[in-house]
């Protein structure tokens, strides 16, 4: 466990765990940034919800075990044990014995490899050898390290992060913009100093393990104009005839290799809103359409491409009609986004009576009503 780790490593373990130099933006978006941070992707209570509310649909076996690939990489060696890793999420807590998405978690992946299903890709090489950057690691007492070439490459984090890059196994990102960049010069900022508390040289460049910017991109220690200089941004092409307005809502995303703001591919919800009204703002039609997959349909089937991928625009189509005796003014048009789809009724009916008592019932309550509830993205308006 990275419990032991941490003897050696305490810089990069406290960073995982989210406990080191969080400055006060971070703690600001603490729940969006924080809950979501590779130390407790197994311990999450969100995910602790957002699994038990998808059991209620019945997965079979080999949905189960994918399912879990990504917070715990080790069910990728061990299928065998998914059924006991479920339990653990729904029932251990923090005193799980399963670890998710921890040191050696990471530092087995040898390299990348082809998956039937198509998501994760990462290959893992159980043993005493850790695996890193460096072409030649210190030698230790603790365990043998080996330097893999894939630590420098898109294609690692590609390999659970899949949504955010066209090809999963190119090591480097596509574009003159961001040529020679990849995943890891951003969202693991370099530092200088030793990764060890106990030796090696101090002035060596070391990666950050907490892993900025996973939600809020505003947060980017790197570069904080990233939020300004890259977000999506909506347009409209828009006609009127008497009272009937129709055209196309534009979602545009620049040249980064993904959408903003980041969180799971397979959960993520996004919804367009197109608004008609008068001068006086009253309403007179709106229509909205949601992409994103619903609790029954997670993981049945291949998984859908992100609503918008870099460098690319959507096309939303849209037909409005104004009430008899109004006048079109002003149309809006907004995109927003949930971090989980809303469960239906019965689904969210069976998984609270799972729960042990009303506390637990009221926190998983409060989980779905915050992280299924739509979110401003970004919008546009225009005058007639």
């Amino acid at each position: 466990p990275s419990e032991q780790c941490k003897q050696c490593h305490d810089r990069h373990y406290e960073e995982w765990k989210g406990m080191r130099e969080q400055t006060m933006d971070l703690k600001t978006f603490g729940r969006v940034d924080g809950a979501l941070l590779h130390g407790t992707a197994f311990s999450s209570p969100v995910f602790k919800t957002v699994l038990g509310l998808w059991l209620q649909t019945a997965p079979n076996q080999e949905e189960r075990t994918r399912c879990l690939s990504c917070h715990a990489p080790s069910v990728t060696v061990f299928p065998q044990y998914t059924d006991r890793m479920i339990e653990e999420v729904l029932h251990a807590g923090k005193h799980a014995k399963v670890e998710g998405i921890g040191c050696t978690a990471c530092h087995l992946i040898r390299g990348t490899q082809e998956n039937p299903n198509g998501h994760p890709t990462f290959k893992l090489e159980p043993g005493p050898t850790l695996f890193g950057s460096y072409a030649e690691p210190e030698e230790n007492l603790v365990h043998p390290s080996a330097q893999s070439e894939v630590y420098r490459g898109a294609h690692y984090c590609a390999s659970c992060h899949f949504g955010k890059v066209k090809d999963v196994f190119r090591a480097d990102i596509p574009g003159e913009i961001l040529k020679g960049t990849i995943c890891q010069d951003c969202h693991m900022e370099q530092s200088t100093g030793s990764s060890t508390s106990q030796r090696g040289a101090l002035t060596r460049p070391i990666g950050r393990h907490w892993f900025q910017g996973i939600v809020i991109p505003g947060i980017m220690l790197s570069n904080r104009n990233l939020q300004a200089e890259w977000f999506s941004r909506v347009d409209i092409e828009a006609e009127k005839s008497d009272g009937t307005v129709k055209g196309e809502v534009l979602v545009r995303n620049g040249a980064l290799p993904h959408t903003f703001p980041g969180g799971d591919p397979v959960l993520k919800q996004f919804f367009v809103t197109v608004t008609l009204k008068d001068k006086s703002g009253t309403i007179l039609d709106q229509k909205q359409e949601r992409f994103g997959k619903a609790f029954e349909e997670l993981l049945r089937g291949p998984i859908p491409r992100p609503f918008v991928n870099g460098g690319t625009t959507r096309h939303i189509p849209f037909h409005l009609q104004a009430k008899p005796g109004t006048i079109p003014h002003l149309l809006e048009a907004s995109v927003s986004y949930a971090l989980i789809p809303e469960p239906g009724t019965v689904i969210l009916d069976k998984y609270l009576a799972t729960l042990a008592n009303d506390k637990e019932r009221e926190t998983a309550k409060n989980i779905v009503k915050d992280y299924s509830a739509p979110r401003l993205l970004t919008f546009r308006t225009m005058t007639f």
